[in-house]
C-alpha cells in the first residue's frame, strides 16, 4: 500500500479540499439588474448557489419499466452490435432530447450519440448534437471556473468542429481553455481533485491541441493529469481513489473502497486522450503504462456475469452490477484492443463477456438499466435505474465493440 509520507501528503490535501468545497458551496449569486441600475454598481445578493446538476433530467428509476429485451444477440457482429446500439440510442434520444442541457451528465451522453452515428451510419444522432450545440450557441457553462465538470461539453463541440471547421464551434471553449492554461497551481489544492475530472477536462484540452496545433493545451493537461495521479492513483492496487476522502475508507470485507464509475471515467479518458495525443509526445509511454496496468487490474476483477459492481473490491456487497462503470471499462478495453495497445487474446474475452452482460440490462423499449444514479460513492439502486451518462458509456462501448471485426481477422 501507500508509503506513510504519501498518506500524510494526501491527508493535508483532504483537509484543504473540505475547506475549499465548503467555501465554494456558499458562493453568492448576482442579483438581476435593470438597464438603469447597471450604470451604478449594485451590491451582490447573497443566496444559495444553484445545484450544479439537474438530477431529474439525468435519469429515473421507474417501479415498472416493462419487460427486458429478448431480441438482442451478444454475438460480436456488425448486425448484432448495431441493433443494440440503435435500440438504446433511439430510446434515449426520444426520452431526453427535450431535457438536453450543458451539464457533465449529458456531456457523456453527447459523446455517445456522436459514436452512435459512427456505429450505425445514421446521421440523426449527430444532427441532434448539432441542434443541441446551436441551442446553446456552442458555449460551455462558466459560473464555476475552473471546475472540470463544466468543461466536459467541450468534447462534443470540438469533435463536431473537427468534422466541420466552423470557428464558432470552438470559440467559447477555446476562450475558456485559454484562461485555464494561464492558471497557476495552488500548492494546497489540486485542480482535478476527484478522479472523475480526468474524463471531464483532459480530453477537451487534448482535442483543442489537436484542433489548433498549439501544444500548450496538451502540456497543461499533461502536467495536471500527473498531479492528480500522484494524489489519487494507488500503484499497488492499480486503481484510482475517487477523491482524498477515500484514502482510509474500507469495504465491508476490509478491502479499500474503489468506485467502479470513478475508475470507469479514468479508463475512458485514457482512450479519449491517447486517440488524439501525438505518437511521439514525450509522456505518452507513461500514459500507456498506467493504462495497461489498470486494464489488467480491471480485467482481473470482472464478475462472472461480465460486469463490475459499484465497489470494485467487494462485489458480494452489491446485488446488482453497475452498468455505467462497466460500459466505460468496456469502451476503453475495446479501444485498446483496436489500437494495438492491449493484447487481443488477453482482453477480447473480457470485452465479449462485458458486452454480453450489458445487453441483459436493456429493456424491450430500449431503456438501459442497472445504472447507479448521480453520486460520489458506491450505492444501491433499482434494476430499472437509468442515467444518461451510463447510456453515453454504452454507446461509446458499442462503437469500439463494433470495430473489433474490422480491426481483427476473426
Amino acid at each position: 500500500m501507500m508509503v506513510m509520507a504519501d498518506g500524510l501528503r494526501r491527508g493535508a490535501r483532504h483537509t484543504a479540499w473540505i475547506f475549499i468545497l465548503g467555501t465554494l458551496s456558499a458562493l453568492p449569486a448576482l442579483a438581476q439588474a435593470s438597464a438603469a441600475q447597471v450604470a451604478a454598481p449594485q451590491p451582490a445578493v447573497t443566496t444559495a448557489a444553484p445545484s450544479p446538476v439537474n438530477r431529474a433530467a439525468a435519469g429515473d428509476s421507474p417501479d415498472d419499466p416493462g419487460p427486458l429485451a429478448t431480441d438482442l444477440s451478444p454475438a460480436i457482429t456488425h448486425a448484432a452490435v448495431r441493433k443494440a446500439a440503435r435500440k438504446v440510442a433511439d430510446w434515449q434520444l426520444a426520452h431526453s432530447e427535450s431535457l438536453f442541457n450543458q451539464q457533465w451528465t449529458y456531456a457523456a451522453l453527447y459523446d455517445g450519440m456522436l459514436a452512435a452515428t459512427t456505429t450505425t451510419g445514421d446521421p440523426k444522432y449527430r444532427d441532434a448534437m448539432v441542434r443541441m450545440a446551436e441551442r446553446y450557441d456552442w458555449k460551455l457553462l462558466d459560473a464555476r471556473f475552473p471546475n472540470a465538470d463544466d468543461m466536459a461539453l467541450g468534447q462534443t463541440y470540438l469533435d463536431l468542429y473537427l468534422q466541420k471547421r466552423d470557428p464558432v464551434r470552438m470559440a467559447d471553449t477555446k476562450a475558456i481553455l485559454d484562461r485555464l492554461v494561464l492558471r497557476q497551481d495552488d500548492p494546497s489544492k489540486l485542480l482535478w481533485w476527484w478522479c472523475d475530472a480526468l474524463f471531464m477536462a483532459p480530453p477537451v484540452l487534448a482535442r483543442m491541441s489537436a484542433a489548433t496545433g498549439d501544444r500548450r493545451y496538451l502540456d497543461y493537461m499533461d502536467h495536471e493529469w500527473w498531479e492528480t495521479s500522484a494524489s489519487l492513483y494507488d500503484p499497488d492496487e492499480q486503481l484510482y481513489f475517487r477523491d482524498p476522502s477515500y484514502f482510509t475508507k474500507k469495504q465491508d470485507n476490509g478491502q479499500p473502497l474503489f468506485w467502479s464509475r470513478g475508475n470507469g471515467w479514468v479508463m475512458a479518458s485514457f482512450a479519449k486522450v491517447l486517440q488524439v495525443m501525438p505518437e511521439h509526445y514525450p509522456s505518452r509511454p507513461k500514459y500507456i503504462a498506467q493504462y495497461r496496468a489498470m486494464a489488467r487490474r480491471i480485467a482481473s476483477i470482472q464478475s462472472k456475469d461480465g460486469l463490475w459492481r459499484a465497489g470494485l473490491l467487494d462485489p458480494d456487497s452489491y446485488e446488482l452490477p453497475e452498468v455505467s462503470g462497466s460500459a466505460f471499462f468496456t469502451y476503453s478495453l475495446a479501444w485498446g484492443i483496436n489500437h494495438h495497445i492491449l493484447d487481443r487474446k488477453e482482453f477480447e474475452p473480457v470485452v465479449e463477456r462485458a458486452w454480453a452482460g450489458m445487453l441483459t440490462h436493456i429493456y424491450a423499449d430500449g431503456r438501459l438499466g442497472s445504472i447507479q444514479p448521480i453520486d460520489s460513492q458506491p450505492g444501491k439502486f433499482k434494476p430499472s435505474s437509468s442515467s444518461v451518462y451510463g447510456v453515453g458509456g454504452f454507446l461509446l462501448a458499442a462503437s469500439e465493440v463494433d470495430a473489433l471485426p474490422r480491426k481483427w481477422k476473426r
